[in-house]
């Protein structure tokens, strides 16, 4: 594989690749580019769209998956979690070890008995906060 990079102060970055098929590694570069640019993009059922930030409710990680909750759809996404953590971390708060929350995207806390205490948020989509992360999302929240 050849590749040439040219540095020009004025000019737009642009990226082009030839290729005779897709292939893994192609795929990798297309995944950091995505996440350096901050562009986010979800796959499901063979579609592809363009994810807004601001109207993901939460990541979440399943069977090694990472998937993004909108209002109504659910979207598996290429980056890792703490990549998206990285990228949102103004918006997004770490809940556990497995899901960010976007923080205008609760609609409320609930607390039980035993002491535990969970996030819903407006799409309905309700999981627990770990003793571990319960400070950080307390000084978030501004509690």
């Amino acid at each position: 594989m050849k590749y040439k990079i040219e540095i020009h102060e004025n000019q737009e970055e642009d990226i082009i690749i030839y290729a005779k098929a897709p292939t893994d590694t192609l795929q990798k570069i297309e995944a950091l580019l995505e996440v350096q640019q901050g562009e986010l993009f979800g796959y499901a059922k063979g579609d592809t769209v363009k994810l807004n930030g601001e109207d993901v409710c939460c990541f979440l990680v399943e069977a090694g998956k990472v998937y993004a909750l909108t209002e109504h759809e659910r979207w598996q996404v290429k980056e890792r979690l703490y990549q998206l953590e990285q990228q949102y971390e103004k918006s997004f708060v770490k809940i556990n070890h497995s899901c960010l929350v976007n923080l205008s995207a609760i609609a409320k806390f609930q607390s039980f008995i035993d002491g535990s205490l969970s996030v819903v948020l407006k799409n309905g989509y309700q999981d627990y906060i770990s003793r571990r992360q319960l400070k950080s999302v307390k000084e978030r929240m501004k509690w």
